[in-house]
């Protein structure tokens, strides 16, 4: 959850989550809508897809039993070599090193680092540094203290160099405000989409998602080409990655039960009332487009009684 989340925005899906999973057999053992419905509003849904898948493999090929090993640990579905040296340095006090942005930028400094993180040259030799250091003493405390190093002193803008433990020795102080030297990212793709709601006797035409698509195994109201008869009740900019999503939304109350047959990357369609859909495993996106018409309806029914 802490991988792309701020910590303060972690703590109550993670208490949640260990309430609803307490062990990794739970979690297996539960079907994936319902970890979805967990994780729903944290975003970078891909994260609770593969936890989960991983949790299966853990108790497929482990009994059940986290191992060790990084090796063996890079061996379970979502795991790559960061998630893997976290979790031995920590849990079991293997010294395997941890390379994540807060990481990198600290090394990036310390060494005073020219190239860019990303890179081959300067992943391979902030990986090799943060391995001598995790072959000391204690390496799962080494890894959190520079961890929490790079998110609440060596931060991207404004370091607190002066009141940085490693000041002394740090080769790239004098220029921290310039490292690590990161490659400038291409302006995300705009991308045109029409989301329509459509509501019958209160209740909500939600689609889910395919499970390869984006937002796999989420529910929404449809983005869709035919918006006929309804009305639009604003845009959204919502931005990803690598894509600028501009959506203009749609409401539509219909006289007679909506149906929609699977298209796209939708598998099937139901009618969720209003009350309930909080319970569903809902996007951010998906959110914020509800929310968008719910604010248009209660505008409306403010105008009613200011003329009523």
């Amino acid at each position: 959850m802490l991988q792309q989340t701020r910590v303060a925005t972690v703590v109550p899906y993670y208490e949640r989550f260990l309430a609803t999973f307490p062990t990794v057999s739970s979690l297996a053992e539960a079907p994936l809508e319902r970890v979805l419905e967990l994780w729903s509003g944290l975003g970078y849904y891909r994260r609770a897809r593969m936890l989960h898948r991983g949790a299966r493999d853990v108790r497929d090929s482990f009994d059940g039993a986290l191992p060790r090993e990084p090796s063996e640990l890079q061996s379970i579905s979502g795991v790559g070599r960061y998630t893997a040296g976290a979790i031995a340095s920590i849990a079991f006090d293997v010294p395997a090193p941890i390379v994540d942005g807060n990481v990198a930028r600290v090394l990036s400094r310390f060494d005073a680092l020219d190239a860019d993180p990303a890179s081959p040259a300067g992943r391979g030799a902030l990986w090799s540094r943060a391995e001598a250091l995790a072959a000391g003493e204690a390496p799962g405390d080494l890894n959190q203290a520079l961890m929490e190093l790079g998110a609440t002193v060596c931060t991207p803008k404004a370091p607190a160099c002066a009141a940085c433990p490693l000041a002394r020795a740090c080769r790239g102080r004098s220029r921290a405000e310039e490292l690590p030297r990161v490659a400038k990212k291409s302006a995300p793709r705009a991308i045109a989409l029409r989301a329509l709601v459509v509501e019958h006797r209160g209740a909500i035409l939600l689609g889910r998602r395919r499970e390869d698509a984006l937002y796999g195994g989420l529910w929404e109201p449809p983005f869709v080409d035919d918006v006929s008869g309804a009305t639009l009740r604003g845009r959204i900019v919502h931005v990803l990655t690598h894509r600028r999503l501009e959506i203009d939304v749609f409401y539509k109350r219909a006289a007679r039960a909506p149906k929609m047959r699977p298209f796209g990357d939708y598998e099937r369609f139901e009618r969720v009332p209003r009350d309930a859909i909080a319970s569903r495993a809902v996007s951010t996106l998906a959110r914020r487009v509800l929310a968008l018409v719910e604010e248009g309806e209660r505008l409306n029914r403010k105008v009613r009684r200011s003329e009523g």
